[in-house]
């Protein structure tokens, strides 16, 4: 017993070095042409997504807008007002999704975890609902205005709150429940209870106010500005760091909860950092964007297929800049370049990530080590 307990313990050791047998070894090689070629590729379609629109920005007058020479000035406030803010939210709330379907994927070790798992996507629809829809209820949607916030500005707050509520109640059971199960379990119930009180906004709510809702549930990476990017940036960048310090854990999380602890690992911190990483990320991004579907639980799968490891050490920022590729390009693709059609973006993520759901069924992918569906 003791015997194999060392042979473990030496494996593990390999594992979270990135060495020698199992689960990485040579492969993990992939990573010196992988990484900066997904770089690359990141910053050609961050200029895309500048260039490309209704309005098509030409090659010498983007190099221009940044060199600060002389454009036409349509063209310049197009660049530095609408789309220098919306490719960065896309490449940061792609990055964020993805990261958060794949720390959701390892705490709960199932393949078919997303970032809204835990219902946090939810509580923030329920804010959002309550400010654009409860005007005809009982007047909660007049509080915003009260502070004086703007229309924009108070469905972001609401967002964050509704969001906040949901991280206190999972933060608060986590702390009395050991079981991962339970946590999961819970914040599905979460979800539906939260649908089931949109539903009934929607039955006192004007035709206005429910298509002004519906367009939000479309989710877009346009609607943010200058003054919010900041606190977007902010918020995604703390959970990046936090996701980058827990690589090992998240390795270790791989053998199971009790090889972990076994191993010197404080579960229970892990734990939280894990959850409140995973909240904040995606609290901030439905709150900014909406609700968008499929980037988190697609682009993990993607990253493991072409870097052919295991190891968080490489997943993490993988999965940053892979979220960031798929985000733009499918921002790129939804507005449907040399047109005014702007297709709702979570059609296009949708598009891109049901084939790679049906995929992670139908080869009953390994996750891990022994996770199979």
């Amino acid at each position: 017993m003791k015997q194999g307990e060392r042979s473990l313990r030496e494996w593990f050791r390999n594992l979270t070095a990135g060495t020698g047998p199992g689960l990485f070894g040579a492969r993990c090689r992939k990573v010196t042409l992988g990484i900066p070629l997904a770089l690359c590729i990141l910053g050609v379609l961050f200029g895309l997504d500048i260039m490309l629109g209704s309005v098509n920005i030409p090659l010498d007058s983007f190099l221009a807008i940044l060199t600060g020479g002389e454009v036409k000035e349509t063209w310049s406030t197009i660049f530095w007002d609408w789309r220098l803010p919306k490719a960065i939210t896309a490449a940061f709330a792609g990055a964020a999704l993805s990261l958060s379907g794949l720390l959701m994927q390892t705490f709960f070790r199932n393949p078919l975890a997303d970032p809204y798992i835990l219902g946090i996507s939810s509580g923030a629809s329920v804010g959002v609902a309550l400010v654009i829809m409860s005007a005809g209820l009982c007047g909660l949607g007049a509080i915003f205005a009260g502070l004086g916030l703007l229309a924009d500005v108070s469905i972001s707050v609401a967002a964050m709150l509704g969001s906040l509520a949901v991280l206190l109640l999972i933060l608060f059971i986590s702390a009395k429940i050991k079981s991962n199960i339970t946590i999961l379990v819970i914040g599905i119930m979460v979800s539906y209870i939260s649908g089931a009180v949109v539903t009934i906004l929607m039955q006192f709510a004007n035709e206005a106010s429910v298509h002004r809702y519906a367009f939000w549930t479309f989710g877009s990476f346009s609607s943010i500005t200058w003054n919010q990017l900041p606190i977007l940036v902010f918020f995604l960048a703390a959970g990046f760091g936090v996701s980058f310090l827990l690589a090992k854990s998240l390795n270790a999380l791989l053998l199971g909860e009790q090889y972990a602890v076994s191993m010197g690992m404080n579960y229970k911190a892990v734990r939280t950092a894990i959850l409140v990483s995973t909240a904040l990320m995606t609290g901030v991004v439905t709150a900014f964007c909406g609700p968008i579907g499929f980037i988190g639980i697609a682009v993990p799968h993607l990253c493991r297929g072409l870097f052919v490891t295991a190891d968080h050490q490489i997943l993490v920022p993988a999965s940053v800049i892979i979220g960031g590729i798929i985000a733009l390009a499918t921002d790129i693709i939804s507005h449907l370049p040399g047109t005014d059609i702007v297709l709702p973006l979570n059609a296009i993520t949708a598009l891109f990530g049901a084939p790679v759901v049906i995929w992670v069924i139908v080869r009953g992918t390994r996750f891990g080590r022994g996770v199979t569906i």
